[in-house]
């Protein structure tokens, strides 16, 4: 190849390098300006802060046990062989002392008065015509006219007549019982809880009619366990929880002296401070044999508290999530303890006067960056903590 014939070839040899190299230079140019257009890093959520409070919380111990009638009587006939009349209540009535609960059949009874009154009667009229003869022989005595075993005969007689109308006066008192027993009274106040009674049933004496709720006053029994007993005094205070959620307030009467020896546990007597008998029943109240949730009120002690919201359960450990200044989070591992309505007690793991995020931890990892809401208002809290901890320094 001739001089001629190389130098086309390495003139373009040149002006493809050039090409090249002008190319490499607007790729990097634009990638340059690629890179300083990319936006910087977006906050992964949008989150609110809570701060770590020092306060009181309650100490209580939590039981559970059965609704009771305080006292149950079990009312029954004091009378044998009369048919029921009439039944006056129900079960579920309000009863004051002395209320007629039931009617027996009362002829029978009558007759047996009348007859034990005409026998009184009786008793009554040779009484007195033996004490007449008594006081004779006693006006005659020692005068001869009446021998002294005439005399004796009178004064005897006086005495067994007198003693037969204290007989007959008795018999007379009990068949006034026995028609007093014709109507069954309500021994106490309190509230119909059962009626095994029928009308036209001829009962028994002794036989249970009715059973009451003395009083209307129910009682909680909680169920401790031995170690538990000791900590409970007469007079605490409880909360008593229905299965419906009714709430009612109640007081340790009596702790039991044992406990059982199969289980190890003891009853706490526990009196419910509701209305007497005879009030307006409350939907969802407590009814003897219902099973209820108690909490003792044992006092309160310091303690730090953080919002609800705050505390994050993965693993089964809870875990609370403290913002840097550059606004990344730390996950922090936290013990908890009791809970107040919204707050929960942090035992350890963070200190008072900590910040924690309070909304939209549940979605939030070791690490990622968040953005404050209401910033101002955090950093207007924090920087007096800030200040007074440098100024201790």
């Amino acid at each position: 190849m001739n001089c001629l014939q190389f130098k086309p070839l390495v003139v373009g040899m040149v002006v493809t390098s050039t090409a090249l190299f002008v190319g490499i230079a607007l790729m990097a140019r634009h990638s340059h300006a690629a890179d300083s257009a990319q936006p910087a890093v977006r906050p992964a959520l949008s989150v609110t802060l809570t701060q770590v409070k020092a306060g009181v919380l309650p100490v209580k111990l939590a039981a559970n046990g059965s609704v009771m009638a305080w006292q149950e009587a079990i009312i029954g006939s004091e009378i044998n062989g009369l048919r029921v009349l009439d039944l006056k209540v129900s079960v579920g009535d309000s009863v004051q002392r002395g209320q007629v609960l039931a009617t027996f059949a009362s002829e029978s009874v009558q007759a047996d008065v009348a007859l034990a009154r005409a026998t009184l009667m009786e008793t009554c009229a040779n009484a007195t015509e033996a004490e007449t003869n008594a006081d004779r022989a006693r006006a005659v005595q020692g005068s001869g006219a009446l021998s002294a075993q005439q005399v004796g005969q009178y004064l005897t007689a006086e005495l067994t007549a007198k003693a037969r109308v204290a007989s007959a006066q008795a018999q007379l008192d009990g068949q006034l019982l026995r028609l007093k027993n014709t109507q069954l009274l309500a021994p106490d106040a309190g509230i119909i809880s059962s009626r095994t009674a029928s009308v036209g049933a001829v009962v028994g004496v002794g036989l249970e009619m009715f059973r009451m709720i003395r009083q209307g006053r129910l009682e909680w029994r909680g169920e401790l366990t031995s170690a538990e007993l000791g900590r409970i005094m007469v007079g605490t205070s409880v909360v008593v929880t229905a299965p419906g959620g009714f709430q009612q307030k109640g007081r340790v009467r009596m702790v039991a002296p044992t406990v059982d020896a199969q289980t190890r546990n003891g009853l706490v007597y526990v009196d419910l401070l509701g209305s007497p008998a005879g009030a307006k029943a409350v939907p969802g109240a407590f009814k003897p044999g219902m099973f209820a949730r108690g909490e003792f009120e044992l006092g309160s002690t310091s303690a730090l508290t953080v919002a609800q919201t705050a505390i994050v359960v993965r693993d089964g450990f809870s875990f609370v999530f403290r913002v840097t200044p550059d606004k990344r989070v730390v996950q922090l591992k936290v013990q908890t303890g009791r809970m107040l309505a919204d707050q929960v007690e942090v035992l350890a793991g963070i200190g008072p006067s900590d910040w924690v995020v309070a909304t939209g931890a549940g979605f939030l990892t070791d690490g990622d960056l968040v953005r404050v809401v209401d910033e101002i208002r955090v950093k207007s809290a924090i920087e007096p903590v800030s200040k007074a901890q440098a100024a201790s320094k």
